[in-house]
């Protein structure tokens, strides 16, 4: 496998996880980066999801993650600033970390492989690119069920399965 054989590996994995989520919620690509023989891609959540819905977020892609047969390596049970550590079957290492003001970023990094190009992600983001900008603002859209706060034992809207 070469770099950029990694680097689409890597981008399959985040947006499989960005699907599994239900309801969606909307990203956008953060930086790529390519070192001397590894490859690390980002998404960032432009949804805003609530410290009311944190817990349902993570428990959503712990699941998928768990299901997808990835060995959880370890978590940060912090209130403000929760993070999921996974590895895959193939030796990729995913994140999802909470930050700053309550914004979820994922991260895969790629294992050591044959050193090649690398070209930008292929996968078209369900917000605006920020692409240019200085840097990616924090979450600015609203979900009805993501975003809510106070409401830590509503249910989720018909079809979905964020529980």
């Amino acid at each position: 496998m070469n770099m950029q054989e990694a680097a689409d590996r890597a981008d399959e994995i985040l947006d499989s996880t960005l699907q599994a989520v239900d309801p969606e919620v909307h990203w956008t690509h953060g930086p790529s980066s390519a070192g001397s023989c590894d490859v690390t891609r980002r998404r960032t959540i432009m949804t805003v999801i609530s410290a009311e819905r944190r817990g349902n977020f993570l428990g959503v892609v712990d699941r998928y993650w768990r299901q997808s047969g990835y060995r959880i390596i370890s978590t940060r049970n912090d209130a403000e600033v929760p993070a999921i550590y996974a590895q895959t079957g193939d030796g990729f290492k995913v994140a999802l970390i909470v930050g700053g003001e309550g914004q979820v970023f994922f991260e895969a990094d790629t294992p050591c492989v044959q050193e090649s190009e690398v070209v930008d992600p292929t996968s078209q983001p369900n917000t605006p690119s920020y692409e240019g900008m200085e840097n990616i603002p924090r979450p600015n859209i609203h979900s009805e069920f993501w975003s809510a706060t106070g409401v830590a034992g509503a249910t989720l809207p018909p079809g979905a399965s964020a529980s």
